[in-house]
């Protein structure tokens, strides 16, 4: 068995070929999605967070919205930039989110990745410490989340508080047990792999990572995966960890698919720099009829390796088309590779 979700980036454009052209829209239409994932068996709704661009930027939100209108989906994220975030707000904004969702929270942060502006998170009043760089401060800022979001008391009580306080230090409320074993790192490294396992953090690893040896894509991002569960191994964390990639998968099994995806773009895996140093590949799509979709991701080997793969999903062609990209997986494509 493997979890299979989606992964949305939430795009909203006012073109006339759009179907998602405000962000209403995309807000809305990403509730609508999440509730038919569920209803089609889908396990995970997912969803990944830009700031200073025409897509998903506040995620507590939407994952308090989603939580509130479904039982059974895991509802996430892929990821949020530790950079823009204060991490003792974001406890609070992440243990509402997860009780109004019933203990469903599946929370992935990040250093994240280039943005639209120039270190946009000095707008939000963040900067590095000096000496530091902007990934270290998103480390560190992951570290102070991680400890908060444990539960134990540290701030000092008022001894004339307004309302009466339970005994000993205050811990930041409202907290929701369990939560801490549900937070991802999405590691874009094998280095950070090994960072996040060794602080018992979930790993995601998404469609690129720093090229690390000229291997494909899916043979780099398999031994990523590897490393992960050596380090966890190695740190005696007492539970199994968790493992996602995401992956543009799409089954044709009708002539919308074959005029939206049939063209055989991007089935090869791409070398690009995601800034001035950092050499990254970007793993390819799937695009096939179902029998060869499926030989094709038989020689995956991260999906191999994973226990939950995140299709990602265009979201702008609309909530039913969608739905159905996500059926086709798990009817034509998921049961013969034994993922059902």
């Amino acid at each position: 068995m493997k979890r299979i979700g989606f992964l949305s980036f939430g795009h909203w454009t006012p073109s006339p070929h759009s179907q998602t052209r405000t962000a209403s829209d995309a807000l809305l239409q990403s509730i609508d999605l999440a509730v038919a994932a569920e209803e089609l068996g889908a396990d995970g709704a997912y969803f990944r967070v830009h700031h200073f661009a025409r897509q998903l930027g506040s995620p507590f939100p939407l994952l308090a919205a989603v939580g509130a209108k479904t039982s059974r989906i895991e509802i996430g994220t892929a990821v949020i930039d530790m950079r823009y975030e204060n991490p003792l707000y974001m406890v609070e904004d992440a243990g509402a989110a997860d009780l109004i969702a019933g203990g469903r929270l599946q929370l992935g942060i990040s250093r994240g990745s280039p943005e639209q502006v120039i270190d946009g998170w000095r707008y939000f009043g963040y900067d590095p410490e000096e000496g530091k760089t902007d990934a270290d401060m998103a480390r560190r800022k992951a570290e102070i989340f991680l400890d908060f979001l444990g539960g134990d008391g540290f701030a000092e009580p008022n001894p004339r508080p307004m309302f009466s306080n339970p005994p000993g230090l205050l811990r930041l409320e409202p907290h929701s047990q369990g939560l801490r074993d549900r937070i991802w790192w999405g590691a874009g490294s094998d280095s950070t792999a090994v960072w996040a396992a060794e602080r018992g953090m979930n790993l995601q690893s998404s469609t690129l990572k720093n090229d690390e040896g000229g291997l494909p894509f899916h043979v780099q991002q398999a031994k990523q995966i590897q490393a992960f569960r050596e380090a966890w191994k190695a740190a005696g964390h007492k539970r199994e960890p968790r493992v996602s990639v995401s992956r543009s998968i799409f089954a044709l099994v009708d002539d919308r698919d074959r005029a939206y995806f049939g063209r055989g773009n991007q089935a090869e895996d791409s070398i690009g720099y995601i800034d001035e140093t950092t050499r990254a590949i970007f793993g390819r799509s799937y695009a096939a009829e179902p029998d060869a979709l499926i030989a094709e991701l038989k020689q995956d080997e991260a999906i191999a390796e994973a226990d939950t793969l995140l299709l990602t999903v265009p979201n702008q062609l609309g909530v039913d088309y969608n739905a159905h990209v996500i059926e086709s997986i798990l009817k034509s494509v998921a049961p013969a590779l034994g993922w059902r």
